[in-house]
C-alpha cells in the first residue's frame, strides 16, 4: 500500500530530525528524552534517591532519564499498556493503570512510599482530526492527574503533556486548584508545529 503524503512527510521529518539523530548517538530511546532533560535543567525536577512514577512510559525515553538522575538509591516505576524493554534502575508494569490489578502492582512496587514526581508524556494515536484527538488527549491527561493525586506525597510534583485547544484552560485551572505553582514549558525538542505543551504542577496542596 502506498504511504500517504502526510505519513511520508512525517517519516522524512523523523529521520532528518536533529533530536532523533542525537537520541541515537547518545543512546536514548526517543527524542522525548531531551524534552525532559531541558525541563529538568530549568525546573530541577530530579534529585538522587527520589521516587518517580512514569505513566505511558514506552518506549522509555523519559524512564531512562529518570533512572539515571535518581540513581540506584531512587525508585522509578514505569507503566504502559505497550511492552517496554528493560531499563537499569527502572521497574516496569505493563497494563492499563485504570485497572485495579495493574494499579495494585504499581503501588506494590512503590513499597509503601509516596511519589515525589509523577510524569506523563501520554498521547493517543493521532488521527489528524482535532475534534477526535483533543478530547482523547485531554482524557489521558485527566487520568494522569487522578493517578498523581492518589500517589503523590504532599508537596510532590506532576509533569504532564497536554495540547492547546478545547479543554486546555479548564485543565490548567484544575492543576492550579491542586498545586501551589503551575508553569508551562515548550522544550526545544518539541516539534515546532506541534501544539503540545507541558504543564508542571509543583508543591501539591
Amino acid at each position: 500500500m502506498a504511504k500517504s503524503k502526510s505519513s511520508q512527510r512525517w517519516l522524512k521529518e523523523h529521520f532528518d530530525d536533529h533530536w532523533v539523530t542525537r537520541a541515537r548517538a547518545e543512546g536514548y530511546r526517543s527524542r522525548a528524552s531531551f524534552k525532559l532533560l531541558e525541563i529538568h535543567e530549568k525546573d530541577k525536577l530530579f534529585r538522587p534517591g527520589m521516587t518517580v512514577l512514569d505513566l505511558g512510559a514506552a518506549p522509555g525515553g523519559w524512564s531512562q532519564v529518570a533512572g539515571r538522575l535518581v540513581g540506584s538509591r531512587g525508585t522509578v516505576v514505569a507503566s504502559d499498556i505497550l511492552a517496554m524493554d528493560a531499563i537499569p534502575d527502572v521497574t516496569f508494569v505493563q497494563g492499563d493503570f485504570r485497572e485495579q490489578a495493574v494499579y495494585e502492582q504499581i503501588v506494590a512496587h512503590l513499597n509503601g512510599r509516596k511519589v515525589d514526581l509523577v510524569l506523563s508524556d501520554m498521547a493517543p494515536n493521532m488521527s489528524g482530526n482535532k475534534a477526535v484527538d483533543l478530547p482523547r488527549s485531554m482524557y489521558l491527561a485527566e487520568l494522569a492527574l487522578d493517578m498523581a493525586l492518589n500517589v503523590l506525597e504532599p508537596r510532590g510534583a506532576f509533569l504532564v503533556k497536554v495540547f492547546h485547544g478545547e479543554g486546555f484552560d479548564q485543565y490548567r485551572k484544575a492543576l492550579q486548584g491542586h498545586f501551589q505553582r503551575v508553569v508551562s514549558r515548550k522544550p526545544a525538542a518539541s516539534r515546532p508545529r506541534s501544539t503540545e505543551v507541558y504543564q508542571l504542577g509543583s508543591h501539591l496542596k
